[in-house]
């Protein structure tokens, strides 16, 4: 009896197994195509700048909306990195004060 309970066991766990890998498969095709689309999305621009970046030869209104973005894209990283420094300084100064 026990040994028959044994391989229904097995039979079992190998099923789920199988399962458990194809969901991670399909997690894994997902996240791909989600962030393949991402990317074929991400280079389009508004048409306000489009217009004003090519009526301009010179080329410096272009460096002055990239310079912009720049700056927008460094903002955050600031912000979670100021975050960061402050969790890091109250967590030791509790492990300070334990000891």
């Amino acid at each position: 009896m026990l040994n028959n309970e044994n391989k229904i066991e097995r039979i079992l766990e190998k099923r789920i197994l199988r399962i458990e890998n194809r969901i991670f498969k399909n997690k894994r095709v997902l996240f791909f195509l989600c962030s393949f689309f991402y990317v074929l999305f991400s280079h389009s621009q508004c048409a306000m700048c489009r217009a004003a970046l090519e009526s301009e030869e010179g080329g410096v209104q272009a460096q002055a909306i990239n310079d912009g973005i720049v700056y927008l894209m460094v903002i955050p990283y600031v912000l979670v990195a100021a975050a960061a420094y402050a969790i890091y300084r109250i967590k030791f100064a509790k492990k300070k004060e334990e000891m």
